[in-house]
Formats: C-alpha cells, sequence, structure tokens
C-alpha cells in the first residue's frame, strides 16, 4: 500500500493509511489514485475528511448527510450542498482523490452480517487516543442499514465492548424520550473488537432549537434516573474511591498529584450529592432532538452507573463552551464551575455543592484525558495541567477564602 500524501496539520492524511490497512488488510491491497472507481476522499488525499463510497448517487449522498451530526447553521448548509453535489453524480469529478482496493476487507465480512450488499463509508476524524474506524453502512438506494465500530487497540478495544455491553444493559431500562440503538452483531473480526449497531432514524424531523434545548435536558434527566437516584455524602461513597483509584492509576505524573489535592479538599468539604448514571461522553455530535419528542443518542461507549448526577448536563456544556469560536479552554471551566447550581438544579444537585460537583466532573475528565494519553495523542485537550487543573485550582483556593 503506498500513501505518499503530505501530512496535515491535525495527522489526518497520515491516519487515512493506517485507517485503510486495519479495514483492508492483507492480502487485500488498498491504494490511493487519481480519479477512477472506489471511495472518494474528501476533499483531498491531503486533508481526508471523509471516504464516500462510488457507484450509487443515493449512497454517496446519504454517506455525506450522516457522516456526523452538523453543528450549526454553516455546518448544515455546507453538508446539504456537499451532499447535492453527490447525488447528482458531481462528486466524483469534484474530488479526484481515490481509495481504491484490491480484495476484501471488513466491508464484505459486514454485508455477510447484514445479509444484504452494503456499501461502506468512512469519516476520518482528527487525532485522538480513542479513534478508530467507524463504517457507515448504506444500502444502494441510499437507506442507512447501520454502523460498525472496530476496536484496534487496548483502548479501543476496550471502549467497543463497553458499548455493547451498555446497548444491551439500555435496552431493558426506562429512558423516557431516548430511543437507543439495537445491537445487529458484536464479535472478534482480524482480532479486533466489532460492533455493528441498527441504525437511528436522524432523519426525521428535527425539533425547534428551544424545544431541541428542553428534550435534552430531559434526556439527560432520564439518563441520570434510569437506574434509580440516591443521595448521600460524597466522602464516603463508592464513587470517592473508584476516582481515588483512578488517579493513582497515573502513577507519579505531576498532575496526579495535583488532583489528589483537589480530591482530598473536596473529600474534607464532603458534600452531599445526588448519584445516578450518565452517558458518558453527551456532545453536539451524538444526539438529536425530533419535532415528535424523541431524543437519539449514540456513542455509549463510557456509559457509567454510581456517579453523581449531572454529569452528562456539564460535559454537554463544557465541550459546547470550547467548541469552534467559543471560549478558551481555562475560561470555559471556570464558567463551568460558576454556572454549576443553575445546569445541575434539574439533578437536585444544589448551592455551593452543586460547585463541588463541577469540580468533581472536571477531576474526572482530567483522569480520563490522562490515562487515554489523550495529549500524547495531539489531542487539543489532552494537556489538562494547562487548563482544567488551573481553573479547579483557582476555585477551591478562592471557595476556602470565603469559608
Amino acid at each position: 500500500m503506498v500513501f505518499r500524501v503530505p501530512p496535515d496539520g491535525d495527522g489526518r492524511s497520515a491516519y487515512l493509511g493506517e485507517l485503510a490497512g486495519l479495514v483492508w488488510p492483507v492480502p487485500a491491497e488498498p491504494t490511493l489514485r487519481r480519479g477512477g472507481r472506489g471511495w472518494v476522499v474528501v476533499p483531498s488525499a491531503a486533508r481526508p475528511r471523509l471516504l464516500v463510497p462510488t457507484g450509487s448517487g443515493r449512497a454517496a449522498a446519504s454517506a455525506v448527510r450522516h457522516a456526523t451530526e452538523a453543528v450549526g447553521r454553516r455546518a448544515r448548509l455546507v453538508r446539504q450542498g456537499l451532499a447535492a453535489t453527490f447525488r447528482l453524480g458531481l462528486g466524483s469529478l469534484v474530488f479526484r482523490d481515490r481509495l481504491v482496493v484490491t480484495g476484501a476487507g471488513l466491508d464484505a465480512y459486514l454485508a455477510k452480517v447484514l445479509g444484504t450488499p452494503a456499501l461502506v463509508s468512512m469519516h476520518i476524524g482528527p487525532a485522538r487516543a480513542n479513534r478508530k474506524p467507524v463504517l457507515q453502512l448504506l444500502a444502494p438506494d441510499g437507506r442507512v442499514l447501520g454502523y460498525a465500530k472496530l476496536g484496534v487497540d487496548p483502548l479501543t478495544r476496550a471502549l467497543v465492548d463497553a458499548e455493547a455491553a451498555a446497548l444491551h444493559r439500555l435496552a431493558g431500562l426506562p429512558l423516557g424520550p431516548i430511543i437507543v440503538a439495537g445491537v445487529r452483531h458484536h464479535g472478534d473480526w482480524h482480532g479486533h473488537a466489532l460492533l455493528v449497531q441498527e441504525a437511528l432514524p436522524v432523519r426525521l424531523p428535527r425539533a425547534t432549537p428551544a424545544a431541541a434545548e428542553a428534550g435534552e435536558r430531559a434526556a439527560m434527566v432520564a439518563v441520570a434516573g434510569c437506574l434509580g437516584v440516591r443521595r448521600r455524602s460524597w466522602a464516603g461513597s463508592d464513587h470517592a474511591a473508584r476516582l481515588a483509584d483512578a488517579v493513582d492509576a497515573l502513577g507519579t505524573r505531576p498532575a496526579a498529584g495535583r488532583l489528589h489535592a483537589v480530591l482530598k479538599t473536596v473529600a474534607d468539604a464532603d458534600p452531599t450529592v445526588a448519584f445516578g448514571a450518565w452517558h458518558g461522553d453527551w456532545n453536539g455530535g451524538n444526539s438529536a432532538v425530533l419535532a415528535d419528542g424523541r431524543v437519539l443518542v449514540w456513542d455509549w461507549e463510557r456509559f457509567e452507573a454510581d456517579v453523581p448526577a449531572g454529569y452528562d448536563a456539564l460535559h454537554r456544556a463544557v465541550q459546547t463552551a470550547i467548541g469552534p469560536g467559543g471560549l478558551a479552554p481555562t475560561a470555559a471551566a471556570r464558567a463551568l464551575i460558576a454556572d454549576a447550581g443553575r445546569a445541575l438544579q434539574p439533578f437536585d444537585q444544589h448551592g455551593r455543592d452543586a460547585e463541588l460537583v463541577a469540580v468533581l466532573y472536571l477531576v474526572e475528565l482530567a483522569a480520563r484525558y490522562l490515562r487515554d494519553r489523550q495529549a500524547e495523542a495531539g489531542a487539543r485537550l489532552g494537556h489538562v495541567d494547562t487548563w482544567l487543573l488551573p481553573a479547579v485550582e483557582e476555585h477551591l483556593a478562592r471557595r476556602a477564602s470565603r469559608v
């Protein structure tokens, strides 16, 4: 396999070769070419963002429409225009780079799993420790048949297996307005963990912005309560012990000592906390509120029980705040703590205790990023000592001065 393309700023061009080798391993032979059949590399092999199948304009347009959840009006307009280009058969003329594959790979295996021929497309995301192949499975008429995730290293294998377990568990829980995808297949392929999920009805009409905000909040409350909610002292809780163990597992890294100091301060304050469940990575790209009130939620690989209720609302808030054109990460973390009382009111977290729940969430996030080695993988927010920890420590210092 020959991939001679200049790397782009976030490493996606280099990852394109790695991705192709994972999805089409030896004896298959994936190569890059100019023109011809195969997968269209959008917008180019030097800046790859999406692999779009050729051979069906409807499937190609569907691949674009469902590649990721477009956040913001401009993103939606760009996606609509790009989908129209492929539906009219012009995509192959506008975008010239191709990934051409000789031999069978995961796509052929997935057709057997589904029991029907399937075209595949793939979104190519930026560098992250948990980046993995995610394949959109399409019928020639453009219908989305499902999605497949491939766990290819210890971290992503664990996440894929965890999502399969979570989806099975969630299928029997009271989730209010939430719709969760069913599992079509979970197993091993070429030594990798493979999960195939049903497609959610993402093309149905969406709620208005105000209704969407209310619907998403109600869905988060439903997730928090799906296994029951209980209030108790945080210092003696199982969650406190688990979080301390997670920080212990970070070893001698300087950030670990600072996180332990934060946990001790919170334990000394010993807030009374409502405990529930959380999705684990709720952001603008993995949920959609429909006009009929149903809420589609996907990417459940970090679902967890017995955490402070409202973690999902905090995660959604900070991820939105640091998005394109948003706040600097440190400012977003400060704002999250300052606004915790309002954000966590629906989850029965109140007053100064709510601020400490936000602090605990940020410690949880820091431990995750450090454990997954997000900084080493090139993730933008992986260096928690430069943004997250300063905001937490500043808040706790101000809190102590007011006592």
